[in-house]
């Protein structure tokens, strides 16, 4: 079947332009010819996507933050609402940024453009009323975690578990030796990953903070090597920036364009933003310590609407405080690195986490490129064609 279609698609960070590529890669086995338009990052023009908008000026994290660009992000947002309206696509894929894309897929879908939104909001861990609008916004929402169908089904909307795109393409078994190797870093090394971040927002809150613990960590461990995996050009410039005043120039840190995976594997301990990269990390199967600070007022609102007990996905996933979540005030470089420290020195309770995160990627692991492409597919009329 050689059916032409033409598929909308809009990401707003890196995370979600990785999703974007898979997505594309797997369709185009089932339609080679299809078209791929919207807002895309360079992973999705990698695989032929056409970008209307820059993907980065929609890459803010944080209330504050946000309604300093809201001009901006409202403007791009109407612009592609029009464009597709225009262009009138078969299907409308809103991966992850809910705030943007909810909107988005509400408009095209009052217009009979088939919406589905790839990635549920949190709306297990808050603002859970968000089910019932989202269930009218769109026809179908994909579902990377377990718990989340059953909230949209009971709502009265269409939902599925997809299972996680990186418990997919990740190897369940991991091999140290290789990713050091690979990375050019000494065997028996200490060996820290650095992960403030994909978005240049988040560096500028995280990066300070990580490379002050990296140098408390190089006190302690003279011959540590530090590596930082970089998400795009963007992060790698402000977090040359950074690197070059007095403070942190001598730190012997590598930056790592891409590989997270494999800067994570190699490491024996990572320093990791809250947010998706935890779920990578523990899929790499190692030792991690949380962290997360943004500003007072975004905080001071995002506390009051989380009904969680845990921010990190792996702690929220196996149901417990499996690794340390270190926020806002306790996010300190002291605190951070005792806590790395802890992981670094006491090998057996490492080994305890790690079985705990093997059994989370067996629970994640689907075909999920192939499952998601299938949904699209199936919402977009391909298989009555």
């Amino acid at each position: 079947m050689t059916t032409s279609l033409t598929i909308a698609m809009s990401v707003a960070e890196a995370s979600g332009d990785l999703l974007g590529a898979h997505l594309i890669s797997a369709i185009k086995k089932r339609c080679p010819d299809a078209r791929f338009i919207g807002i895309g990052g360079e992973r999705m023009k990698a695989e032929g996507f056409e970008s209307l908008y820059d993907q980065e000026k929609l890459a803010v994290r944080g209330f504050v933050e946000v309604v300093k660009r809201l001009p901006e992000i409202l403007k791009i947002r109407k612009g592609l609402v029009n464009d597709l309206i225009r262009i009138k696509p078969d299907v409308f894929v809103g991966i992850d940024a809910p705030d943007f894309n909810l909107w988005v897929e509400e408009k095209l879908k009052k217009t009979g453009i088939p919406t589905v939104h790839y990635v549920s909001p949190s709306v297990w861990a808050w603002r859970r009323e968000r089910v019932n609008k989202i269930v009218h916004q769109v026809n179908r929402v994909l579902c990377l975690f377990p718990m989340e169908p059953q909230l949209y089904l009971d709502a009265g909307g269409k939902a599925e578990f997809v299972g996680h795109p990186m418990a997919q393409t990740m190897p369940v078994d991991v091999d140290q030796s290789s990713a050091r190797l690979q990375l050019g870093v000494a065997p028996s090394i200490p060996v820290f990953a650095l992960m403030p971040g994909s978005r240049v927002s988040e560096i500028d809150y995280m990066a300070p903070v990580f490379f002050q613990t990296a140098l408390l960590l190089l006190k302690r461990y003279p011959q540590a090597q530090f590596l930082m995996p970089v998400a795009t050009q963007a992060t790698r410039r402000r977090i040359s920036k950074i690197l070059t005043s007095d403070q942190f120039s001598d730190l012997p840190i590598t930056l790592v364009d891409k590989q997270a995976d494999t800067v994570c594997t190699a490491a024996d301990v990572v320093l990791v933003t809250s947010g998706t990269a935890t779920l990578e990390v523990a899929l790499c199967k190692r030792p991690m310590v949380i962290s997360y600070k943004i500003s007072p007022l975004t905080y001071a609102y995002v506390k009051r609407k989380v009904k969680v007990p845990h921010v990190g996905l792996p702690n929220i996933l196996l149901n417990k405080c499996a690794v340390p979540e270190l926020l806002q005030h306790d996010a300190t470089p002291e605190k951070l690195a005792e806590a790395m420290i802890y992981w670094y020195e006491h090998p057996a309770a490492v080994a305890r986490l790690k079985q705990d995160f093997h059994e989370l990627h067996l629970l994640l692991r689907k075909d999920t490129d192939t499952l998601v492409a299938n949904a699209v597919l199936e919402e977009a009329g391909f298989f009555n064609s």
